[in-house]
């Protein structure tokens, strides 16, 4: 097995441990109940549901509601704070390493015998919707839309989460019988988004990522300042393009290498024949061999 389908292989081991750890309490399956430990309130990175069974942790965009939507606090310094520190350390590597519905729409995108598609008609429109969905589903409406009480609700969670759904609603419900008697037109709305996303995965590379993932949408910005980014040696680039047309998310990397969409696979450093991009920590490594050769002969 050559070098680029050993590190091919790296990452879905890397998602499929990451998912296995985070959401390692079988119990919660075999019984349809909800682990309530300590750790449940530690944020996990990725998207990672509360409702899941086995969950450990808790997803920082449902935390993050949770507390907006809340009559007593209007501020989560520490769920802020994560999701901060996360984005400035390796801004949307947690998307491409370390997400379980990421996981999850990569195996699908490998089934063979289909035509794949690069890119969906409007894409240029779409990917702005991830963020549509942060400002109005995450962050808005949960502080202004409040019951008697003044309570919000966790609007993209309770409406629109396809990974809640999949990890979450879909186990909760084969587990428990009392779930499944009152079962209505919501569980059916959001089991109705997870098939449509599910089928498209077959067909486009990891489309809830590029179109509607808030937490996506707040980790992207840090791509271009954050410590783990890509980095452009431009007197090595060709400008030949195979970065582009190794990257299934079309991006191209050799004029963006820090784009807002990527998700730090790094398929793109990879292709590149003349070890043009890289990241900053094989640059790291580079000039520390460079410093030691320097040492050597002198």
């Amino acid at each position: 097995m050559d070098k680029k389908k050993t590190r091919h292989s790296l990452r879905l081991w890397v998602q499929a441990a990451f998912a296995a750890v985070t959401n390692g309490y079988l119990r919660g399956f075999l019984e349809g109940k909800i682990f309530t430990g300590a750790s449940k309130m530690v944020c996990v990175p990725g998207l990672n549901c509360y409702s899941c069974p086995g969950a450990l942790g808790a997803c920082p965009i449902g935390a993050l509601q949770a507390v907006l939507g809340s009559r007593k606090f209007q501020m989560s310094f520490y769920v802020f704070g994560f999701l901060m520190i996360v984005g400035a350390l390796c801004g949307r590597f947690v998307c491409g390493w370390l997400c379980p519905f990421g996981l999850v729409q990569d195996l699908l995108y490998k089934i063979p015998g289909v035509k794949k598609l690069r890119k969906l008609p409007g894409e240029r429109w779409l990917k702005w919707l991830r963020f549509v969905v942060l400002g109005v589903l995450v962050l808005l409406l949960p502080m202004v839309v409040v019951d008697i009480v003044g309570q919000g609700s966790p609007w993209f969670c309770q409406y629109l989460c396809p990974s809640g759904t999949l990890f979450g609603g879909v186990p909760l419900v084969a587990g428990n019988e009392g779930l499944r008697e009152a079962l209505g037109w919501l569980f059916t709305w959001k089991m109705a988004i997870l098939a449509g996303l599910l089928v498209l995965s077959v067909f486009v590379c990891r489309p809830f990522c590029r179109y509607l993932c808030p937490l996506g949408a707040l980790y992207a910005p840090f791509n271009k300042f954050a410590f783990y980014r890509f980095q452009l040696e431009k007197e090595l680039c060709t400008s030949c393009g195979q970065c582009q047309a190794a990257c299934k998310l079309d991006i191209p990397a050799w004029k963006t290498p820090n784009s807002l969409d990527c998700i730090r696979c790094g398929d793109c450093c990879r292709a590149c024949p003349t070890g043009a991009l890289h990241t900053t920590l094989q640059g790291m490594a580079a000039r520390k061999e460079e410093t030691a050769a320097r040492e050597d002969t002198e």
